[in-house]
């Protein structure tokens, strides 16, 4: 006698159509934001902390881990030390952090933020809205620039030290 499976149940074949739809989402999904990886990276001029307009092309030649971010994000405080420590390590190698604030609080909140965290790398304000040509789905997002200035790893969400530390060695080292 050939035995048939059984139909799944209620509860369970939902758990099954969920759990597929799920994968299919995860696995057609772009990871990585429209910045195209190898492509240069989109102009970029914000004011800094102290209103003096900065741009990216300031930092030709230089490696940069460009940072999204915002005072009220708890990803976003959790990678902080780490951020500190990776600008630390690596800026006399020809590495930089860019922080970007997307916080629509202003520029005093941002500050104080800043000063009370001891950020020692160049924060730049834009008013709460993602610059043009720069698509930030969610906080953090982070991009790794080369030295040519162009993208050569996205982040979106948050990730360990390790993780960037690799990716910058890997860019510093090109």
């Amino acid at each position: 006698m050939e035995r048939v499976p059984k139909p799944l149940e209620g509860w369970k074949a939902a758990a099954v159509i969920a759990a597929i739809a799920g994968l299919v989402f995860l696995t057609t999904r772009v990871p990585t934001s429209h910045q195209e990886l190898g492509t240069s990276a989109p102009a970029l001029s914000l004011p800094d902390l102290s209103g003096k307009p900065v741009s990216l092309s300031d930092f030709k030649g230089k490696v940069v881990l460009l940072d999204f971010w915002a005072t009220w994000c708890g990803p976003c405080q959790e990678e902080l030390p780490d951020l500190i420590a990776l600008h630390e390590k690596y800026k006399a190698k020809g590495f930089t952090m860019l922080g970007v604030s997307e916080d629509s609080a202003g520029r005093d909140a941002v500050a104080e933020f800043a000063a009370l965290n001891k950020i020692p790398y160049p924060i730049l304000l834009s008013g709460g809205k993602d610059p043009a040509g720069w698509d930030v789905p969610g906080l953090p997002t982070a991009f790794l620039i080369d030295r040519k200035g162009r993208v050569a790893r996205s982040y979106i969400g948050p990730r360990s030290g390790r993780e960037f530390a690799r990716d910058i060695e890997s860019v510093l080292g090109d």
